[in-house]
């Protein structure tokens, strides 16, 4: 929950229905902000993740054009030329291939990683607050 760094005030049990009444209001204003707060830094989190796996993949969608295109190559160069030629245009196309998956495993990670698009820890912490909350109004 949230709240585990914050003080709440002890009451004596004499203090009048008003100020009772606003520091309530008072206290679930604050808790709202911090709520909101965390979750607005969860979601940037999350969003830098899904950024970094975005990019990876589009690497990998980059550089599997690139490996292609070298296999076109390679295809051409073992046509028209001995031995050397296409046996180096294989050698770059299989070293192009090999990045792109690692890309695109490195992009699949991180996509997994960031997890599901919505505020979990935030989440988790409001309905800790709206049970206690809960538990407090049926004492």
């Amino acid at each position: 929950m949230s709240t585990a760094g914050r003080q709440t005030p002890t009451t004596t049990g004499d203090e009048p229905v008003g100020v009772l009444v606003s520091r309530a209001s008072q206290q679930i204003s604050e808790l709202v902000r911090e709520e909101m707060q965390l979750a607005r830094s969860e979601m940037a989190e999350k969003g830098r993740r899904f950024g970094k796996g975005g990019g990876l993949f589009g690497a990998a969608g980059f550089v599997g054009i690139l490996a292609a295109q070298a296999l076109v190559a390679t295809c051409i160069a073992a046509l028209a030329l001995a031995l050397p030629l296409w046996a180096a245009a294989l050698i770059v196309t299989a070293v192009l291939a090999a990045v792109a998956g690692a890309a695109a495993l490195a992009g699949k990670k991180q996509i997994a990683r960031a997890g599901a698009p919505a505020p979990e820890q935030t989440i988790d912490s409001v309905k800790a607050d709206l049970a206690e909350v809960k538990e407090r109004a049926h004492r």
